[in-house]
């Protein structure tokens, strides 16, 4: 396919950005990263599979969490009793992203048998998808929990919109590497399209939006990941007959919350006897911030005066 669209005036990577199908009703999200989530996945030694499905959750989180009109945190989770037992995608309005996963190793490696890419389902087994907003400490948390639905996380998400929203919503996650310098750079994508309120302008809601997730099933998991594909030319193919413009792109960056301030803290939440148990040979307490894998070294005095 040949593409004549203009040239392109959104970054290439790691942001997230709204679009809009002239005079359709419907709307629209795309999230392209690069460097975030190679940060994010490469501070761990995650299995291949493992290291795609946090990758799903992340690219959700900020796909979901970018169209969040208030300050505050999204939250993707999902818990089951599978070789994952848990992952979470931290979101920031201000861009700032973190995730992190818990499993079995060998579980993994035995549900990978057979399979080129074991999925949600195959790795997560029966659980839940949980969706948590915090605007902070001066409200409530709100939170949503679906069961896990299929071998992308896109399928849970669209069911959580289905069942909580009522809005008719379709999700396209992608996660792969490219061959870097020295070793694969992970990348990660993803698309949403949603239906908004119909009026005498815009027509008929359930033709259009037939005629929309035709358009959008084509989109291929490497055209959401291709780092030579601009987001303005991949919408382009996807709507060029129809007039497409994406709209406030805003940037992404893997950014984890830990500090040595937050660790002591929580050191301090212990009693002497637990803190004198974690003490290592060499006199000191390490604690390894299980987002980001940095290792925290401490004096136990430290803490004490605190």
């Amino acid at each position: 396919m040949t593409d004549h669209a203009p040239a392109p005036s959104a970054p290439i990577d790691d942001f997230a950005a709204a679009f809009q199908i002239d005079g359709w009703p419907v709307r629209g999200r795309l999230v392209r990263m690069g460097e975030s989530i190679d940060r994010i996945l490469g501070a761990h030694a995650y299995p291949e599979p493992v290291a795609a499905l946090l990758g799903e959750a992340c690219a959700l989180a900020a796909l979901i969490g970018s169209s969040l009109k208030f300050e505050g945190r999204l939250l993707i989770q999902a818990q089951g009793d599978g070789p994952v037992r848990y992952l979470v995608a931290d979101y920031g309005t201000d861009g700032d992203l973190r995730g992190y996963c818990r499993y079995d190793e060998a579980e993994v490696a035995a549900a990978s048998q057979g399979f080129a890419r074991p999925g949600a389902k195959t790795l997560l087994g029966q659980g839940v998808f949980i969706m948590t907003l915090d605007r902070g400490p001066d409200f409530e948390r709100t939170q949503g929990i679906t069961p896990i639905e299929g071998e992308s996380l896109s399928l849970s998400a669209e069911h959580f919109f289905a069942q909580s929203e009522q809005v008719p919503t379709k999700v396209r996650l992608a996660v792969g590497s490219l061959q870097g310098e020295g070793r694969p750079q992970w990348r990660a994508g993803g698309a949403m399209i949603q239906v908004i309120a119909a009026d005498a302008a815009r027509g008929s809601t359930e033709e259009v939006w037939e005629r929309t997730q035709a358009l959008f099933e084509t989109l291929g998991d490497d055209e959401l990941i291709d780092p030579l594909l601009p987001a303005d030319r991949l919408l382009y193919r996807l709507f060029h007959e129809d007039g497409v413009r994406l709209e406030g792109a805003a940037p992404l960056r893997a950014k984890c919350r830990c500090s040595l301030d937050r660790i002591e803290t929580v050191l301090r939440s212990f009693g002497p006897e637990e803190r004198a148990d974690m003490i290592e040979p060499d006199g000191k307490i390490r604690v390894t911030c299980e987002y980001c894998s940095t290792v925290y070294e401490i004096q136990p005095a430290t803490v004490e005066a605190g």
